[in-house]
């Protein structure tokens, strides 16, 4: 069939096909990036912990161990030494210092290194090392442990080395060097005042030192599985440390309520010894030894009474020690319960407040979706309806205006 269109305007014909594949190809890449929208991120809405803190608790609870390990051993091998010397004085005060110091140095680097904020934790632990060094070294401890002394020092100083080696990993030179110009001020304005090692943390005075608000030193606590992380590190600490140090605390108990069992025991071989002494004597000579026997007891009778009153108070002393023991115990583990309640109660409170920030941010994104999605539909609809039709208006007066131009006069 023959086109009836002038010869020079037929080429025309093809321009709504093409404008119509433009169409096509325009709303086609709106609609792809419209589809990227629906990729929506569930965030926790909680901001996590940069990775440099991150290595900073790391690193700082694996020193826990070394911290552990190096008061035990230094601890043990003085009260070995100690337990070998002549003076029983001496021995039981310094097995008693001995004990005091593996006590409260594990429960006060066992607060400071499991603290929330990983760098509260670093500045603290490193504080802590440093006060524990200068008080066995030239502080109030100087003499606690007599001609034994030395050993404590040693322990202490490689302990502090040892951690200063650990922040030289995860922190810059400037930082590592401003970092020990503060903690050589701080253990010179708060030494440790005796063996309970009580102390304040030093993160305080470290946010003044370097001039940091109370309000920016902790601007998050980490996501949820970096929080659970650190509660389950903390369980495990409490489940290994407490058995011993409710141990060393019963033995300090014990070494201080006049009980010597070794004294206990050689009495008892004495006077087994004895009766079987006085058994062979009695069957070589009855009649003698029934005289000597009614002597005995008309002169041990005052004694054996004596021994039965100091036996007796003994055994209720005994009693009131194991009573108090087992109060001991008992308020030890109601103490762990409480503690382990507050962070079940502090997890919770997290869960929840994370899952409502969760709510929270799918919603606000879901209604930016939404607003861009209904833009980008309006777009559509004026390209597929407007834009056609426009065109073909102004493509129709065109070839009108051609055709009028072209007809004969």
């Amino acid at each position: 069939m023959k086109s009836n269109w002038p010869s020079h305007i037929r080429p025309a014909s093809r321009w709504p096909r093409s404008l119509w594949r433009s169409a096509l190809a325009f709303t086609f890449g709106a609609m792809l990036s419209a589809c990227s929208l629906l990729e929506v991120k569930l965030e926790s809405g909680i901001e996590p912990l940069p990775q440099e803190q991150l290595n900073m608790r790391l690193f700082s609870r694996d020193f826990s161990q070394t911290f552990f390990i190096g008061v035990e051993h230094a601890a043990d091998d003085i009260a070995r030494l100690a337990k070998n010397d002549e003076a029983a004085s001496g021995d039981i005060s310094i097995r008693s210092n001995t004990l005091m110091w593996k006590i409260n140095a594990e429960e006060a680097l066992s607060r400071s290194i499991y603290q929330s904020s990983p760098v509260a934790a670093m500045v603290d632990t490193w504080a802590l090392t440093a006060q524990m060094n200068a008080f066995f070294c030239d502080g109030s401890g100087q003499q606690l442990f007599g001609e034994h002394q030395g050993i404590a020092i040693k322990a202490s100083e490689q302990l502090q080395r040892d951690f200063e080696t650990t922040v030289q990993g995860f922190v810059s030179k400037s930082d590592f060097n401003k970092h020990r110009k503060f903690i050589n001020q701080y253990i010179a304005s708060q030494p440790l005042p005796d063996i309970s090692f009580a102390r304040q943390t030093a993160f305080q005075s470290w946010l003044k030192y370097n001039e940091i608000s109370e309000f920016e030193a902790v601007t998050t606590f980490g996501t949820l599985p970096e929080v659970m992380s650190d509660i389950s590190d903390r369980m495990a600490m409490i489940s290994e440390q407490m058995p011993k140090i409710l141990g060393w605390k019963a033995e300090l108990y014990a070494l201080h309520s006049n009980i010597n069992s070794e004294e206990v025991q050689r009495t008892l071989a004495s006077i087994a010894d004895t009766s079987a002494k006085f058994q062979v004597l009695m069957a070589q000579s009855p009649e003698m030894m029934q005289s000597l026997a009614v002597d005995l007891r008309r002169e041990l009778t005052p004694l054996l009474n004596q021994l039965s009153s100091v036996t007796d108070d003994k055994m209720a002393q005994l009693s009131s020690e194991r009573e108090a023991l087992t109060i001991m115990v008992k308020n030890e583990r109601l103490a762990i319960e409480e503690m382990i309640a507050r962070e079940r109660i502090a997890a919770a409170a997290d869960l929840e407040h994370i899952s409502q920030m969760t709510v929270a941010k799918v919603f606000d994104e879901l209604g930016k979706l939404l607003q861009d999605l209904i833009l980008y539909i309006i777009l559509f609809i004026m390209v597929v309806v407007f834009v056609p039709l426009f065109l073909g208006i102004w493509l129709g007066k065109r070839m009108q205006q051609r055709s009028d131009s072209a007809a004969p006069q």
